[in-house]
C-alpha cells in the first residue's frame, strides 16, 4: 500500500510518498520562511499563493523520484484541517482532483492526528500512548487510544508554546521564527539570572498557560537599561525563558503521566525539535520509567510524510472520505472534551 500525502496547512508546502512498510519513498518540502520573515509571522494570503504555486511541482518531483504513476497509488491524503483555510483549500482540492481523475480513495487528514501518529511511522509504537503536542498553534496532552480516538487531558488556556517562543523572541529583538533563535542564544546564557514565572506549576490538572511568561519577558526587557540588549543580557534572558518554559512543560507532562496508564510518551510538533526541551522530557521519562519517543527533527515540523502515513493508517481501516468533504480551519482531536476557561479565554 502506498499513499501520496499533501501538507498545506500553514507556511510549508510538502508532498511525500509513504508505504505501509513505514518507508518514505520520496518527500519534498518548500519552506515559505523567507516570504513571511519581513512580516514577523505568517501572512495567510501569502501562504495560500505560495502553496498554489509550488504544490504541483513538488508532487511531480516525488512521483518521478519514486518512479511511480498516479495509477500506482492506493490513496491520496491531504491535510483538511486545522489550519489556514486558504492553504487547506489548495491541498484538499489538489488531492481531490488526483483522486477523482485516477479513481483513488481520498483521505481528509487531521493535521494534529498526523503529528500524533508520526511515532508509529518512525518507531512502530503501539497504542495506547501519551501525546505531548507542542507547536506554534497548539499545546495539548492527549491519550492516543486508537486511530481516530483521542482523549484530551490538557490544553493551553492562552498561548501555545511555539507562539510564546516567537513572542519572547520579538520582545528581545530576535527575528522570526523565534523558536530556533531563542534556542541558539540560550546555549550561551545563564538560565538562573532572570526570575521568570512557571505558569500552572503544581496544579492538579495538566493544562498549560504561557501568556504570563511571555509578558514577564517583555517586562524584564523594559526594566533593563534603554537601548539594544547586550549579548550577555540576550543570552541570559533566552536561557531563563527556555528554562521556565521547560519547567512548566515537564510539570504539566508529569501530571498527565500520573493520570493515565500509558507507559510511552511521545512528543511531536514543531517545538519538539528543540533539543533542550527534548532533554528535559527525556530526564522526566527516565525518572518515571516511561519510554520517550520523539520523531527525527525534520519530521517534527510540518511535512508530507506524516500526512501520507496518517492516510495509510486510516485507509487500512476503511476510513476514506467523499469528494465533497470540506476543509475546516478548526478540527479538535477530541471534540467531546469539555471547554476550559481561564481569564475569559476558552480552549
Amino acid at each position: 500500500m502506498i499513499v501520496l500525502g499533501l501538507e498545506t496547512s500553514c507556511d510549508e508546502t510538502a508532498a511525500a510518498l509513504v508505504d505501509d512498510s513505514r518507508r518514505i519513498r520520496a518527500e519534498r518540502l518548500f519552506s515559505q520562511l523567507e516570504a513571511h520573515r519581513p512580516f514577523g509571522g505568517v501572512v495567510p494570503e501569502v501562504a495560500a499563493r505560495a502553496h498554489l504555486e509550488m504544490l504541483d511541482g513538488l508532487i511531480t518531483e516525488v512521483m518521478d523520484e519514486a518512479g511511480l504513476n498516479f495509477t500506482d497509488l492506493d490513496g491520496v491524503a491531504a491535510t483538511a484541517g486545522p489550519g489556514l483555510i486558504g492553504g487547506l483549500i489548495v491541498g484538499v482540492m489538489t488531492g481531490k482532483a488526483i483522486s477523482a481523475v485516477h479513481a483513488k480513495p481520498f483521505i481528509a487528514v487531521n493535521h494534529l492526528e498526523a503529528h500524533a501518529l508520526t511515532p508509529r511511522l518512525t518507531a512502530g509504537i503501539a497504542f495506547p500512548y501519551l501525546v505531548l503536542l507542542v507547536s506554534g498553534g497548539h499545546c495539548q496532552l492527549l491519550l492516543a487510544e486508537a486511530v481516530g480516538r483521542y482523549r484530551r487531558l490538557g490544553t493551553t488556556l492562552d498561548d501555545a508554546l511555539g507562539e510564546a517562543f516567537d513572542k519572547a523572541a520579538k520582545a528581545v529583538g530576535l527575528g522570526y521564527p523565534g523558536g530556533p533563535a531563542v534556542e541558539r542564544w540560550a546555549r550561551a546564557g545563564d538560565p538562573a539570572r532572570f526570575r521568570l514565572p512557571r505558569p500552572m506549576l503544581g496544579r492538579p490538572d495538566c493544562h498549560f498557560s504561557f501568556s504570563g511568561l511571555k509578558t514577564a519577558v517583555v517586562q524584564t526587557v523594559e526594566a533593563l537599561p534603554p537601548g539594544p540588549l547586550s549579548d550577555t543580557d540576550l543570552a541570559d534572558l533566552c536561557a531563563s525563558f527556555q528554562a521556565a518554559a521547560g519547567d512548566s512543560l515537564v510539570d504539566r507532562t508529569r501530571a498527565a503521566i500520573g493520570m493515565v496508564a500509558a507507559r510511552t510518551l511521545v512528543v511531536v510538533g514543531g517545538v519538539a525539535a528543540n533539543s533542550y526541551l527534548r532533554g528535559r522530557l527525556q530526564a522526566l521519562s527516565e525518572s518515571l520509567g516511561v519510554r520517550l519517543v520523539a520523531p527525527p527533527q525534520r519530521l517534527c515540523t510540518d511535512n508530507g510524510a506524516m500526512i501520507a502515513w496518517a492516510g495509510i493508517e486510516r485507509l487500512r481501516l476503511g476510513l476514506t472520505d467523499a469528494l465533497d468533504v470540506a476543509p475546516r480551519p478548526r478540527w479538535p482531536l477530541d471534540p467531546e472534551a469539555e471547554p476550559v476557561a481561564f481569564a475569559g479565554v476558552k480552549a
